[in-house]
């Protein structure tokens, strides 16, 4: 059954959840029911330790965790690929409230051994299958590798976050995040905290 289908994936790790939320947007492939089903799968993780996400933090800024944040709390929600602290930064002689996405420790090296699998598989598939071979399973998982790999670099969702707020300036009924670009870097993200 799809509930089975969508617990395995979760045991299986984040390469598989994130595979598991791309097939749920190709009914086409997998078929009506199982996408359905699959919308439902929650990339929701246990959350790494909290010195890793320190240590994370120091490497991309080059510099203790202390002169990046005024404080730093423990994860608040971590995900398939990364995990957000609240933390405080001193700003205009006041404390604000910022979130801080880290990207997970390791995890580039584990999607990449993941979606080795996965392009293996689906090459096998397309030489064993005429019928495999029109749903094209390698450039699926081509597609896969390419979403990933731009969610692992967090410049890029800055960018994009700091777009979208250019472009929806003027619309009172929807917010987005400042990005605070001086703490923003490859593996780690901060934004205004927004309850």
């Amino acid at each position: 059954s799809a509930e089975r289908l969508t617990r395995a994936l979760n045991r299986l790790g984040p390469t598989y959840v994130k595979l598991g939320q791309f097939m749920a947007t190709r009914p086409d492939v997998v078929g009506t029911a199982i996408a359905t089903d699959l919308e439902s799968l929650q990339d929701k993780m246990a959350p790494f330790p909290q010195a890793e996400a320190e240590a994370v933090v120091a490497a991309a800024f080059d510099k203790p965790l202390a002169s990046v944040y005024a404080s730093f709390g423990s994860a608040v929600a971590a995900a398939s690929i990364a995990q957000v602290h609240r933390a405080e930064v001193d700003a205009d002689g006041a404390r604000k409230a910022v979130a801080v996405k880290i990207l997970r420790p390791g995890i580039e090296r584990r999607f990449k051994s993941d979606l080795d699998a996965f392009f293996y598989a689906a090459r096998k598939a397309e030489s064993l299958s005429l019928e495999a071979q029109r749903l094209r399973p390698v450039e699926a998982v081509a597609t896969l590798a390419r979403s990933v790999a731009m969610e692992m670099d967090f410049r890029l969702e800055a960018a994009a976050l700091s777009e979208m707020a250019e472009n929806i300036r003027e619309d009172a009924d929807f917010r987005v995040p400042a990005v605070d670009w001086d703490r923003t870097a490859r593996d780690v993200l901060t934004l205004e905290w927004i309850d």
